[in-house]
């Protein structure tokens, strides 16, 4: 696995600005967060609120979008001991070995589950994992110091078995738990990541009409999300991911037309450019992907971007360099802090644009 060189705007995001519920909880609407618009071209940043985003877009642009649907992933467990445990499941597929990635975490009641230091873990090989109704989880052996490798034995399939006994991943910023349905995004329709796509949970059928009047047409593409990582130098892994044959073909149509493909969120973009072929157009593409986007790569697939608001030193940002530039994201993020955007999943969202 690659160890990534962290990316620091030398912004600080105060913790009230982290969103601690979904915006409807908040007395507003899911489409009604904030949307900060940044045009690479000049370096302007504009702000605009999510509705606005059909004005913002042109006629014969795409939007590329993950279908990807959000799992309860987050399972009760206890130790050998009888020590209760939080186990995360970071892919919901087997992997080519066979395995699932997981991560253990201290349960804290009335709270999130919190992150064991890793001296503090009390992940080994072999340690078993009971969990609900006879089910188990045996670690194998460390994919890094959070995650580790598992065979699990459930006495159900693994999708019905996390609608009964899971319920969303919440970390520590979010004030409660949330109905997963507080996860989903309005496009999703292949259940497979443990955290939701976040960057389109903003829209809502009215804005996809919207959307479709204006002329901006809309895609989707698959890639199933692990558990985020709490190290900024830790590399994104292998996720499953497809592109199907009718997206490359429009991704093909709107750029040989002059239109400019939007990902929205980083998920988009990790899928995309996973699937640009040697000579640079967008193939269909069905697998594992564990492609690292850099500003030093670059992007191939994608010409703009719509996402959330990470942390400051998040290795994601590598990739929102990558499609915006630096100069652009750190004018972005300092404008955000100063005008108090909300970060996080139910927060407001940042569009990247060429021009």
């Amino acid at each position: 696995m690659t160890t990534l060189t962290e990316l620091d705007l030398h912004v600080t995001v105060p913790p009230e600005l982290s969103a601690r519920a979904p915006a409807e909880a908040r007395g507003g609407a899911r489409d009604g967060v904030r949307m900060l618009v940044g045009r690479r071209a000049t370096g302007a940043v504009e702000h605009r609120r999510f509705t606005e985003l059909p004005e913002a877009l042109r006629p014969g642009d795409l939007l590329v979008v993950n279908n990807s649907g959000t799992l309860p992933a987050a399972l009760p467990g206890r130790l050998p001991d009888g020590t209760p445990v939080a186990l995360h499941l970071s892919s919901a597929q087997p992997d080519q070995r066979g395995s699932h990635l997981v991560e253990l975490r201290r349960p804290v009641p009335g709270s999130a589950a919190s992150y064991y230091p890793p001296q503090e873990s009390p992940a080994r090989p072999g340690l078993h994992v009971a969990l609900p109704a006879g089910g188990a989880a045996e670690l194998v052996q460390p994919f890094t110091d959070r995650l580790w490798y598992a065979e699990l034995s459930l006495p159900a399939t693994l999708l019905p078995y996390l609608r009964l006994h899971g319920r969303a991943i919440r970390y520590g910023y979010v004030d409660r738990d949330w109905p997963i349905e507080a996860y989903q995004t309005v496009f999703a329709s292949v259940p497979g990541s443990s955290e939701m796509p976040s960057a389109a949970r903003p829209f809502t059928p009215t804005v996809v009409a919207r959307l479709a009047g204006r002329g901006v047409l809309v895609a989707p593409v698959t890639l199933h999300t692990g558990v985020a990582s709490p190290e900024a130098h830790e590399a994104p892994y292998a996720e499953r991911f497809r592109v199907p044959a009718t997206t490359a073909r429009l991704v093909g149509h709107v750029r040989a037309g002059g239109g400019r493909v939007i990902a929205v969120g980083t998920t988009v973009v990790r899928a995309l450019e996973s699937a640009v072929g040697p000579d640079g157009t967008l193939q269909e593409a069905d697998g594992w992907t564990e492609l690292v986007i850099t500003p030093e790569r670059g992007v191939r697939g994608v010409d703009g971007l719509l996402t959330g608001w990470h942390e400051p030193r998040a290795s994601h940002l590598l990739m929102l360099a990558a499609v915006a530039g630096r100069p652009l994201l750190t004018a972005c993020y300092r404008e955000a802090v100063r005008q108090r955007y909300l970060w996080h999943e139910f927060g407001d969202v940042n569009l990247l644009l060429p021009d």
